[in-house]
């Protein structure tokens, strides 16, 4: 007589539901706990009478002066609570730069170019077609005007004029968007890391717009691709401390200035990846803006590695063998990022994560510790905390790199994705290229997180978090207005040329 076979649990329980279940204990475990509480409490109240209920409140023997101290104590308390609270940070909108038709760049008009500029030089311009072959790019992104000489003008005119053209025409699409006047900007940020003239870019705003003479200005430079973010972190604390204000940011890559010339390779790389664009983002702390703003600043967390060697000189600005100034990128960038990219979630891990999450991975820890080191480490799910993520497009092996450590769908990753392909690294301004993007598909929702990561030179990685506070409608001004229609697009491993 045989045995009866068991069923096959692993099967016949959907073990989805399992996890959904002890998510929702873990994360509610308060309200489990104390409703029942708070209930048998009504519940005894109720039993009793009201001579019962008044016997009781007398035996308490409160006289007046206990009354009003305790009254005065919660008003104390309650004062020191909300002046000691931050001021909220809105995002009222932001506007980025659409280059024109005209400063396209398709595959071969790069590769034409690459082959006259680099004629005796057979070997880069194959290195540079086999780079572009690979690097997720698309054939509408666009370079500067003056990069369309031959060879490069990549003189100080020519720069400033691609910062006028970059910076002005977004600065005035976000006074259209926005409504405001220059005389409203309290505070201004301009972030350019590798063009840095003197006057700088954020006198050059202030002089365009003839903003106030008491404005709070600042300009950064060399800080790389995660300087947006910085700019975001200065414009919050300076909008703790200067109440009723609006910081106006502009973030930006002039890249006039910086095409490489030369044969090194690992110079070579960034004028493949990298093209023109920028962002003018408006943040206030005014209480007026609550309602059409579109997002809340919820956290900034920066990691930086600046203190090992190979982290510090992994992007690093320097002349080859020939005196000719790049940007060279290390072999050993990607793991560098993932390092960085390591710190910076274990920091913010707890600022967002949901208890179940924190639970699992204190665990993991302890048993990793305690039992067993070679046990695998658990990877949050950060997919819980976040409905949508917005990546540097640095390039295609970074996308790839942080979809893979934080487990992350191809849909997670398609405005990253698409942004590379649409625009190219536009360096700091791609997140805002990346963030219009999920809004025009319109998926951004009233209540939506959004987390914004971004790496740079020095070596940092960078975050910001965003909640969205209404429902984002479909643009018709935005960079995708024109082409949200056609995206996602497949994107193959390689694009022979």
């Amino acid at each position: 007589k045989m045995a009866p076979v068991l069923p096959d649990f692993s099967n016949s329980v959907k073990l989805k539901y399992v996890k959904l279940g002890y998510q929702y204990l873990v994360n509610h475990i308060l309200t489990l706990t104390l409703v029942p509480i708070m209930a048998g409490i009504l519940m005894e109240l109720l039993r009793l009478g009201p001579e019962e209920i008044l016997n009781l409140c007398g035996s308490l023997q409160l006289d007046l002066v206990q009354i009003l101290c305790s009254f005065f104590l919660v008003i104390f308390i309650a004062t020191v609570y909300f002046a000691s609270k931050p001021r909220t940070v809105y995002l009222v909108d932001y506007a980025c730069y659409k280059p024109p038709f005209t400063c396209r760049v398709p595959f071969a008009a790069f590769m034409e170019h690459s082959r006259l500029n680099l004629a005796d030089s057979p070997k880069s311009v194959e290195f540079q077609m086999r780079i572009l072959e690979r690097s997720g790019l698309g054939e509408e992104t666009s370079f500067p005007p003056a990069l369309h000489y031959i060879p490069p003008n990549r003189t100080m005119d020519a720069s400033r004029a691609e910062a006028e053209l970059v910076i002005f025409t977004a600065m005035d699409s976000l006074f259209e968007k926005t409504g405001l006047k220059p005389r409203d900007i309290d505070i201004l940020i301009v972030n350019c890391s590798l063009f840095s003239p003197t006057p700088s870019l954020s006198a050059m705003v202030i002089n365009k717009y003839k903003l106030r003479s008491n404005i709070k200005s600042f300009n950064l430079s060399g800080m790389g691709c995660s300087a947006g973010i910085i700019s975001i972190d200065l414009a919050r604390d300076l909008l703790q401390v200067h109440p009723n204000s609006n910081a106006v940011i502009f973030s930006t890559e002039i890249i006039t200035p910086n095409y490489y010339t030369g044969n090194n390779r690992a110079m070579l790389l960034p004028n493949c990846l990298f093209r023109m664009g920028g962002a003018a983002i408006l943040l206030s702390n005014r209480r007026s803006e609550k309602n059409r703003a579109k997002y809340r600043l919820v956290h900034v967390v920066r990691t930086h590695k600046g203190t090992d060697d190979k982290a510090y000189r992994c992007v690093y600005q320097e002349e080859d063998k020939e005196g000719k100034v790049g940007i060279s990128l290390s072999k050993d960038l990607m793991a560098i990022a993932a390092g960085a990219l390591k710190s910076n979630i274990t920091t913010i891990g707890p600022l967002v994560l949901p208890a179940s999450e924190q639970l699992l991975f204190l665990l993991s820890l302890i048993g990793r510790k305690v039992f067993n080191p070679k046990w695998k480490p658990y990877i949050p799910d950060f997919k819980q905390a976040f409905e949508h993520f917005c990546i540097h497009a640095g390039g295609r092996a970074v996308i790839d790199e942080l979809q893979k450590n934080l487990q992350l769908s191809s849909e997670h990753v398609e405005a990253s994705r698409m942004t590379l392909h649409r625009f190219g690294n536009t360096s700091s301004s791609s997140l805002w290229y990346e963030m219009s993007y999920i809004e025009d598909k319109g998926r951004m929702k009233k209540g939506n997180s959004v987390w914004q990561i971004a790496f740079g030179s020095g070596f940092k990685c960078n975050s910001a978090v965003w909640k969205c506070n209404r429902t984002i409608d479909i643009s018709t001004d935005g960079p995708w207005a024109d082409c949200i229609d056609r995206y996602p697009v497949h994107i193959p491993e390689v694009v022979k040329l």
